[in-house]
């Protein structure tokens, strides 16, 4: 077939507490409230169409080709749990990124509409660079102008992530919950390699690494980092057995190899399609939903450059890659427990950082840059595009308040990073957080760039390079120590 289905992405766990291994633990009776009346546990789930019309730039690489077909629809999908006293909303776009005003916009509309906090709501992107923008256009994009007005295309996002929201409150019903993780190495690849001699970067500076060296390139050393090769994934379904929603999460950052001009999900949308075929979870009512969220892959690919080059047809790899990861949450499916009930637990925290800006010797060398005739080499191809951002970056303010959450469901921690997360930060906070089992949404609430470690930063290169990484250098431990915080308080209560 030319495309992978286009169905909504439908999914959940037919499996029974009583099967050997609990990643989520034994169904316990000192989880249900103590309460003379019996509190219920509920779930609901829902998606909602965010294609946008032809003719969009589409956003992800150097150039924005106009959109001139719908390989896949794009959706926004929603997942709700409710202990009795406690709702968490989980919210995944098919985009490549949201700006914090517009996930503002949006839980206005969801405050509106449901007597739900801002702080029980994460709201997240895929990373798709197969979409066409929901961060805005020109000027209010580069400088994270939050008081012009929202596009068209914004609107529509705005409007249907409120919209899923409702939808999802309205198919709540008694549910079991349970969660787990499967290791699925195969598809994580650390895209930044240590070079044996610096490389020049677009600042006139030279870096240890480098970004997707190629495989033939004599210089590349070793990766520069490890990857998080876990899938971790949350399961409900009805009490009599009716598969409600499947919530997974992967720290790959896409897969693509699409056509140019066509818009699709990538292998998230794949993933969708296949778990819902092999848990035969089609044509319910209401719908079974899949969701497949980022986890920490701001270093991360489906390219290994320390072995040979691949050769695949259009769209072929996201199809493997995302048939594959969903197999493999099949099978380990089998061994989760289901609760009946679990106590459920939300926190947001706003974290204060401090913007990058150029200096002055950076800010004269953009100028000349800028100045200089076409005819004169550049000692970088991206010389140019930087010496403008270098430029936009004294536009932007000082400093930033960037929201962070996490929540507890029963003994399984979830927090969100609104950036694009080195995949080591990630592992970092699985390690340290007081919670059984622990995963990361990246891309949350808000697109502040890449988010490296102050040890990734030292080596250099593209995610550390200044208005790709926008923060202070140390921002990653800031964040780090917070969530862990923040769990903290969630996990003692």
């Amino acid at each position: 077939m030319r495309s992978f289905t286009l169905k909504l992405c439908f999914v959940s766990l037919a499996v029974s507490s009583f099967f050997g291994m609990a990643y989520g633990g034994a169904v316990s009776n000192n989880l249900k409230p103590k309460t003379s009346e019996q509190k219920v546990f509920k779930a609901g789930a829902a998606t909602a169409n965010i294609t946008p019309f032809l003719g969009g730039a589409l956003i992800g690489n150097w150039n924005d080709p106009s959109s001139t077909e719908v390989h896949d629809e794009l959706h926004v999908r929603c997942l709700i749990l409710d202990d009795g006293t406690t709702k968490l909303v989980f919210v995944v776009a098919d985009v490549l990124g949201l700006h914090q005003d517009l996930t503002d916009a949006a839980i206005r509309l969801i405050s509106e509409r449901m007597d739900i906090p801002s702080s029980n709501i994460i709201i997240s992107a895929i990373h798709t660079h197969s979409a066409v923008s929901a961060m805005g256009r020109g000027e209010k994009r580069r400088s994270w102008d939050y008081n012009s007005t929202f596009d068209p295309y914004q609107e529509f996002v705005i409007h249907r992530i409120a919209d899923v929201v409702q939808l999802a409150a309205n198919h709540l019903e008694p549910a079991r919950i349970g969660w787990g993780s499967v290791a699925v190495p195969e598809h994580v690849f650390v895209r930044r390699w240590k070079m044996k001699k610096p490389v020049i970067n677009p600042f006139g500076e030279y870096d240890k690494v480098v970004m997707n060296p190629g495989h033939s390139n004599s210089n590349k050393l070793a990766p520069a980092a490890v990857p998080d090769p876990g899938v971790s994934f949350i399961s409900a379904k009805s009490t009599e057995g009716r598969h409600i929603a499947l919530f997974a999460n992967y720290s790959l950052h896409y897969v693509g190899g699409t056509l140019k001009g066509h818009i699709s999900a990538d292998y998230f949308a794949v993933f969708c399609d296949r778990i819902q075929e092999l848990l035969d979870a089609g044509r319910q009512d209401p719908p079974f939903v899949g969701i497949m969220s980022n986890g920490t892959s701001g270093d991360i690919n489906n390219i290994n450059f320390g072995g040979s080059p691949e050769k695949n047809v259009p769209y072929a790899k996201m199809k493997y890659v995302g048939r594959d990861v969903a197999q493999k949450v099949f099978e380990a499916s089998g061994s989760i427990a289901y609760h009946d009930w679990v106590p459920l637990k939300a926190k947001q925290k706003e974290v204060t950082l401090k913007v990058r800006k150029p200096d002055k010797k950076m800010v004269e060398r953009a100028k000349i840059i800028l100045a200089r005739p076409d005819s004169i080499k550049s000692s970088h191809s991206l010389e140019k595009t930087y010496a403008e951002r270098t430029l936009n970056q004294l536009k932007r303010p000082d400093q930033v308040s960037v929201r962070l959450h996490v929540f507890g469901i029963g003994d399984l921690g979830v927090a969100s990073i609104p950036f694009e997360v080195f995949a080591e930060i990630g592992l970092e906070v699985k390690a340290k957080s007081p919670f059984k089992q622990t995963f990361v949404v990246g891309l949350a609430d808000g697109y502040w760039g890449y988010l490296p470690t102050p040890a990734q930063h030292e080596l250099g290169g593209y995610e550390t390079w200044l208005s790709t990484n926008n923060v202070e250098l140390k921002a990653s431990e800031k964040i780090v120590s917070e969530l862990l915080k923040q769990f903290s308080l969630i996990k003692t209560k």
